[in-house]
């Protein structure tokens, strides 16, 4: 029994590990993130049954640990209440001790309390999975000693070493750390691609972040997110529905005038629109500018125009106010970018009152003279909530 019963080869054992394991980061994704946190689509129970059986077997984690302290994640994110957060415990302790940072909040019965309601209580979670946790993976490495021999040690290692690195480490420390962003939300958030297959999608992280509760985790073409995959294939079959995706902008180009339906469409999908406003102004203002000085200030400094406000430290400020100090026209788009940032913030606002300062806006940046700045006006004219007329 030194082969185990399936008599493979260490390079078929290699492989079938990684796809044992990647039925586990699935089941992370899939059931755990997208299903029980954020409630972005429904599963069948024969789905959810299946994914929940697995995870005890490979992880010996509770759903309603998992879940807790990932709603909490998000509640107190980048604060000192943050269960993971680099910018409070460092990227290298994230990295590497990410799973202890995990189980020390699991066993807060305060946040389990408070941010686990929802998950599954029924007979079998009481009886099996809750009080026997640590028996699945016992139970596993039995199964991978009798399929694979002893080189079922090794497959049943790196079962056990997968989702404490690439899930607690590499999403929970890297994606809020390195990596590009298509949104400047205000936390530190991160994508960092190209690991879609061995993490599900879940490396989408400054997406997530930003539509927290879409089943899609992917927002540019060329963005892959393999669980929004499988996804879709289990809702072709019935296994799966999904309730909630990120929203996508309307513009309707025989739109000229700014009306409730502009600021509904604008507040709605304003981390798209200031994304755009990154793009078509502020870095080809910038880059204008830049062709025509001698100094060229550090490459990191574009970025720095674009940040969320809640993300800058002194030493940042003080940069930002050294590059628009030399440029009359980077003063005015970055000021108009706060402007326009403000405007959705006025929770409290009437709709008069919103609408009167988005058309005010529009107004004041098409007679800025800073032809991009103009053009995005006449753009955002066109935002519509209805479908666009042909």
């Amino acid at each position: 029994m030194l082969d185990g019963i399936l008599d493979f080869t260490l390079g078929q054992a290699l492989l079938a590990s990684l796809l044992l394991t990647h039925v586990t980061i699935a089941s992370v994704t899939i059931y755990l993130h997208r299903h029980q946190a954020h409630r972005a689509l429904d599963l069948h129970p024969l789905a959810s049954h299946f994914f929940r059986f697995w995870l005890w077997l490979t992880t010996g984690m509770r759903t309603k640990d998992w879940v807790a302290v990932h709603r909490k994640h998000h509640a107190k994110v980048e604060t000192p209440e943050d269960p993971h957060s680099p910018q409070v415990y460092g990227i290298r302790k994230v990295l590497l001790e990410g799973a202890e940072l995990y189980r020390a909040e699991a066993d807060n019965d305060e946040t389990l309390a408070k941010y686990g309601r929802g998950t599954p209580d029924d007979w079998i979670e009481r009886r099996v999975y809750t009080p026997y946790d640590r028996y699945g993976i016992v139970l596993l490495f039995l199964i991978d000693l009798a399929l694979f021999g002893i080189a079922g040690i090794a497959v049943w290692g790196i079962q056990m070493l997968w989702i404490p690195f690439f899930a607690a480490g590499v999403i929970n420390g890297v994606g809020h750390y390195w990596g590009y962003r298509n949104y400047e939300v205000s936390d530190a958030s991160r994508n960092i691609v190209p690991w879609g297959i061995l993490i599900g999608g879940e490396e989408l992280h400054n997406n997530h972040h930003t539509f927290a509760s879409s089943a899609r985790l992917s927002s540019k073409w060329w963005e892959f997110d393999i669980g929004w995959l499988y996804i879709r294939l289990m809702q072709a079959v019935g296994l799966a529905r999904v309730r909630k995706v990120a929203p996508r902008p309307v513009r309707d180009p025989l739109k000229s005038s700014v009306d409730m339906d502009t600021v509904v469409a604008i507040v709605s999908n304003r981390f798209q629109i200031m994304s755009h406003y990154g793009r078509d102004v502020l870095t080809r203002v910038y880059r204008d500018e830049m062709r025509q000085r001698a100094d060229r200030p550090p490459r990191r400094a574009r970025r720095l125009l674009l940040r969320n406000e809640s993300l800058i430290d002194e030493r940042d400020r003080m940069q930002i106010d050294s590059i628009l100090s030399a440029s009359p026209h980077l003063q005015t788009v970055y000021r108009f970018k706060l402007a326009l940032q403000e405007l959705w913030s006025r929770s409290t606002s009437s709709n008069e009152h919103l609408l009167q300062s988005l058309q005010d806006w529009c107004h004041q940046a098409e007679a800025s003279g800073i032809k991009a700045l103009q053009d995005f006006a006449r753009t955002l004219r066109s935002y519509s909530m209805k479908p666009a007329v042909v």
